[in-house]
């Protein structure tokens, strides 16, 4: 990685009140639950702040913020020569093809995939043989024409990418994207779909500094260092509006930014000549052109609507910046500097009592699943993948001392060890389970009553918690879990039994 650091400066030196950004930092805890921000104006970093547990070298789930990082790897491609835009994905994946392919489908080239303009109006079960399946699906509209947003055009890019190069697109990136501008790629994790293809569509993490550093490539013309990764006329394509998107309002009509146009997987904004990279639940880096200026955000916003008002917090304080230098103002500057730094989310629980009586009767007992599926993991993460649920926890074991709670657990075949803070706290735990990238568990639990001990379960690198029961009962645990996107339960609960050896 040879990307250089960037230069850190006071709000006030870029024409930006640290009292606006203080309040923008209060109206985002608002309306979100935000994991992590940084804003650079004129080259510069004035503010940066994350959430604890979030941190900023800590990866995060993009969703659909790594379509921009599939697209940009067609646009490489592009200025090296090696894709065209008006190539036709039959003459790239000739072997996939129907054996009667319709005259839409012998129109489709790499521009209408970029720009999400397929013409389908479904899209295939993820299989191994997503690609073919894809390629089978009808063609309702001429190519180029109508808006349809999907995850499996986007991971196309990447099929495209690999096929016309012969560099998988982990590597492609590495050596001609990340290496370059200074993201590690070491740091960097790919979800796959199940042939092994990178899942472009919604299954890169990445830190909120390294989209940022993304987007300013944009914002630069392409260039970076002096050196030119992307052609101008691919970023002045990619980053203007490519095909209409007023059908979005359809589905999602609270959601304005999604209105008013797309490029090449990347957004045109409701302010003047303002575009980003998005990602489900508010995964955003923003560029505004014209001020100099952009904006990096990690978040859970539990539903589009919810980002949307993290999208309208900015546009309000993106109207407050001024293009000339500020006078310093010490006090405020003082004061956001404090608040940037002990940013944290609400404690999962502060019912911190030990239950001495019921810890004493369960702790090294072990326990055996005998109905139902339990587990720490997520099953809605990156199902857009084809991820299938895991094999559950088939046995485990407890131990409390103060503060924590040993949890040993058999899962996949493998024994597995982690540490449940019950102080109030979160520990810090690296469960590797076979079939996830992510790894970073942060736990913590307490007593809900003098039987049912509650965990919280939050996957650090994603947007999802889970909430854990485990109700004891004579010689039987009565548990259940629910997946918990930011403040909300989204699920039917997940049950289990086990049984006392």
């Amino acid at each position: 990685m040879t990307g250089k650091k960037f230069e850190r400066t006071t709000p006030e030196a870029v024409g930006i009140s640290s009292k606006s950004l203080e309040q923008l930092i209060e109206n985002l805890e608002r309306v979100t639950e935000m994991h992590g921000i940084m804003i650079m104006r004129h080259e510069k970093i004035c503010a940066e702040g994350w959430w604890a547990p979030y941190a900023p070298g800590i990866r995060h789930s993009l969703h659909s913020l790594s379509k921009t990082y599939s697209a940009t790897a067609v646009g490489i491609a592009v200025t090296e020569g090696k894709v065209s835009l008006d190539e036709k994905i039959l003459s790239i994946f000739s072997e996939k093809a129907p054996e009667n392919p319709d005259e839409y489908l012998k129109q489709l080239t790499v521009k209408d995939i970029l720009c999400m303009g397929s013409g389908m109006e479904r899209l295939p079960e993820v299989t191994e043989n997503w690609l073919q399946a894809y390629l089978e699906v009808p063609i309702k509209h001429r190519p180029g024409t109508a808006f349809q947003y999907n995850s499996v055009g986007s991971t196309l890019l990447c099929a495209i990418v690999e096929r016309k190069t012969g560099i998988p697109t982990e590597e492609y990136l590495k050596s001609r994207l990340f290496d370059k501008i200074g993201i590690d790629s070491d740091n960097f994790l790919f979800e796959r779909m199940p042939d092994g293809t990178v899942f472009g569509g919604g299954g890169f993490y990445a830190t909120t500094e390294d989209n940022l550093r993304l987007m300013k490539l944009y914002k630069d013309g392409g260039v970076w260092d002096g050196e030119r990764i992307l052609s101008e006329e691919y970023v002045k394509m990619a980053i203007s509006k490519q095909i209409d998107t007023a059908t979005e309002k359809n589905g999602n009509p609270e959601a304005t930014d999604n209105f008013l146009g797309y490029g090449f997987q990347i957004w045109v904004c409701q302010p003047e000549n303002v575009y980003r990279a998005d990602g489900a639940m508010g995964q955003f880096s923003i560029v505004f052109p014209d001020q100099d200026m952009i904006i990096s955000v990690n978040e859970t916003a539990s539903n589009a609507h919810w980002a949307q008002n993290t999208l309208d917090e900015i546009w309000k304080f993106a109207r407050e910046v001024r293009e000339e230098t500020l006078p310093e103002d010490e006090a405020a500057s003082t004061h956001l500097k404090e608040k940037l730094s002990h940013l944290s989310l609400e404690a999962p629980c502060r019912q911190c009592s030990r239950n001495r009586e019921k810890e004493s009767e369960i702790n090294g007992k072990c326990y055996f699943v005998s109905e139902g599926r339990m587990g720490f993991e997520t099953e809605i993460q990156n199902s857009h993948a084809g991820l299938k649920p895991l094999e559950g926890i088939t046995e485990f074991t407890m131990r409390f001392v103060p503060g924590t709670c040993e949890m040993k657990f058999c899962q996949q075949g493998k024994e597995h060890e982690v540490l449940i803070a019950t102080d109030g706290s979160w520990r810090w735990n690296r469960l590797k389970l076979d079939g996830r990238v992510n790894s970073e568990l942060c736990l913590s639990g307490y007593w809900e009553d003098k039987n049912c001990f509650v965990v919280h379960a939050r996957w650090i690198e994603t947007c999802y918690e889970n909430e854990l029961k485990f109700c004891f009962e004579k010689d039987q645990v009565h548990m259940s879990r629910m997946n918990k996107v930011g403040r909300y339960m989204t699920s039917q609960p997940l049950t289990a039994t086990a049984q006392k050896a």
